[in-house]
């Protein structure tokens, strides 16, 4: 696939979600509402089941750079999260359910056809920020553009922590 935009993304993982529920559907004999979906998520997560509003997230960073083992792997992975939510997580009286425990696990392997797996192994390396060169007395330090800005706008000063010395552009 080639790069794609954050409504291509959305269409995309939506279409998938659509046939992990389809799968599940026909393999349980059970309907379920379909979740709410957002390509929102930062950071190293690849995606995220919200079970209380039925809504999934997905890194469209991560997605971008994984987009067949993403749609193979993490939209599954967050869909068993929905579906274990479903079957054995939800109303009053029910047990509390891990979330890679037996019943995940379970739907995983006898829903989807996958070995549970509950991390991904993408290369983070599409998540790196710039950084800006900062220098003390003893070392050299990489600071994010985020306080890079605060230092230029006088807003903040960053001091070493072995030397105690304020950071400085070299």
């Amino acid at each position: 696939m080639s790069a794609l935009t954050l409504p291509q993304m959305q269409q995309i993982l939506t279409e998938r979600v659509q046939l992990c529920f389809s799968q599940a559907e026909q393999t349980l004999a059970r309907q379920f509402p379909r979740p709410q979906i957002h390509c929102n998520m930062r950071g190293r997560a690849a995606g995220a089941a919200r079970l209380q509003t039925w809504e999934l997230r997905f890194n469209p960073a991560l997605f971008a750079a994984n987009q067949q083992a993403f749609l193979d792997e993490v939209v599954p992975h967050e869909v068993a999260h929905l579906l274990v939510h479903a079957l054995w997580g939800a109303g009053r009286g029910k047990a509390r359910v891990l979330p890679h425990g037996r019943q995940w696990q379970s739907v995983m392997r006898e829903v989807f056809n996958l070995e549970p797996r509950t991390t991904h192994s993408f290369d983070l390396a599409v998540l790196a920020q710039p950084s800006v060169t900062y220098a003390c007395a003893c070392q050299q330090h990489q600071l994010s553009i985020r306080r890079h800005n605060k230092v230029t706008r006088g807003e903040a000063n960053y001091h070493c922590r072995r030397c105690k010395q304020v950071l400085t552009r070299p």
